[in-house]
């Protein structure tokens, strides 16, 4: 989930254990012979290295191994960008699934067909595509499942090399955050506060790129986070560092870096961060139309575990 504090565009991560994008690495409908766009495709994690799971609209799955496949796949949804920016599914912090689809009936599919999503569990649904928020009301009605929805704006950077040169303050250096800093991330991060998010944020420290300002002391100051679909998942200056500049620091060469591998620069934002909206504004992201919205089926079920 994007912090509700300091939410910015954060970069795709680069490769790593072979799959060059986690949520969309490309391919074809199962087999190499097939050239239609498919109904709907679906990542989940762990799975081996660059393989990606396709579901019908039936309900049947198939699992993507060809590179050739996986590559085609790759491409399709980089071109139906930003409505090819990830639906991922979870359970709480962990069991993360993706989903991209051209059309509701095959989302309603999804959720619809037995053992595709578990109903008596937590999970989220983030979606970009008109319609999403108005099935999962209809399905978790018949259901009698409550939802929480939160909604965010989507930005995204045409071209980072255009942004302006990254000045930080004298008083910081770019450097890494240690997995000693979880706590600190745990705690400062809205949706964190728990075991289950302290093992989530831990996982993301260690496997995808973030960017920090230190202090001299080497204490983290600013940072921005990236979840494995690439996103901004905690971005935050401490409150008595701001106003000097740090987050349009972390921003910029998190884009930057972002776009010397290869990936977009995109992220949520709260609709009430003001303050946020007008510093991606100011740095040239592009606000997408629409709303995105993040749909936690079962919230009740969201509680911290062992």
């Amino acid at each position: 989930m994007p912090s509700a504090q300091q939410d910015g565009p954060c970069p795709l991560p680069p490769k790593a254990g072979g799959t060059r994008w986690p949520v969309t690495a490309g391919g074809g409908l199962g087999t190499c012979h097939c050239h239609h766009l498919p109904h709907g495709f679906q990542a989940s994690t762990p799975q081996p290295p660059g393989t990606l799971r396709h579901r019908t609209v039936a309900g049947t799955m198939q699992i993507l191994t060809c590179p050739a496949q996986l590559q085609r796949l790759e491409g399709i949804l980089r071109k139906n960008l930003p409505l090819a920016l990830p639906v991922p599914v979870n359970d709480g912090y962990w069991n993360t699934q993706a989903a991209f689809y051209r059309d509701l009936g095959a989302y309603r599919a999804l959720l619809e067909t037995p053992g595709c999503q578990r109903w008596d569990a937590a999970f989220t649904i983030i979606g970009l595509q008109d319609g999403v928020t108005t099935v999962s009301k209809d399905l978790a009605r018949t259901k009698g499942v409550e939802l929480d929805i939160v909604e965010y704006y989507t930005y995204m950077h045409p071209d980072p090399s255009t942004m302006p040169k990254p000045r930080p303050d004298p008083s910081v250096r770019l450097g890494s955050l240690l997995p000693s800093h979880v706590d600190l991330l745990n705690k400062t991060w809205p949706y964190g506060g728990n075991a289950r998010s302290r093992r989530y944020l831990a996982e993301l420290l260690g496997r995808f790129p973030h960017v920090c300002l230190q202090d001299s002391t080497g204490e983290p100051v600013s940072w921005v986070l990236t979840d494995h679909f690439g996103t901004g998942t905690h971005s935050f200056t401490l409150p008595k560092h701001r106003r000097r500049g740090h987050m349009q620091v972390a921003l910029t060469v998190a884009a930057q870096r972002a776009q010397a591998q290869g990936f977009p620069t995109f992220g949520h934002t709260a609709l009430w961060n003001q303050p946020m909206q007008q510093l991606q504004e100011q740095l040239g992201h592009q606000r997408l139309p629409g709303i995105c919205c993040y749909i936690l089926h079962n919230p009740s079920l969201d509680k911290d575990g062992p």
